[in-house]
């Protein structure tokens, strides 16, 4: 049985053929749809510290944070918890 990763992204879990896709996918978003490094950065460290955060998935909308934080027009699901 495989155990998840609470707090870890991607590749943190061990997730590397996800992650690397997902790296993949991110690349292909035209840059003007996409954050900064800094602020994709500052959303990832944000997600590190939430609880519903499992493998480098979101509890509370299922979707992959590294995609959702490389996005402009994106907001953190957990609106109890205000992190972008």
């Amino acid at each position: 049985m495989k155990v998840q990763c609470k707090k870890c992204l991607l590749q943190e879990a061990g997730e590397n053929n996800s992650y690397n896709q997902l790296m993949e996918y991110i690349a292909t978003i035209d840059d003007s749809l996409k954050v900064s490094e800094s602020v994709y950065n500052n959303r990832l460290s944000a997600c590190r510290k939430c609880d519903m955060l499992i493998s480098g998935m979101c509890l509370k909308c299922g979707c992959y944070v590294e995609l959702r934080a490389a996005l402009k027009d994106s907001k953190c699901a957990n609106a109890d918890n205000v992190l972008w």
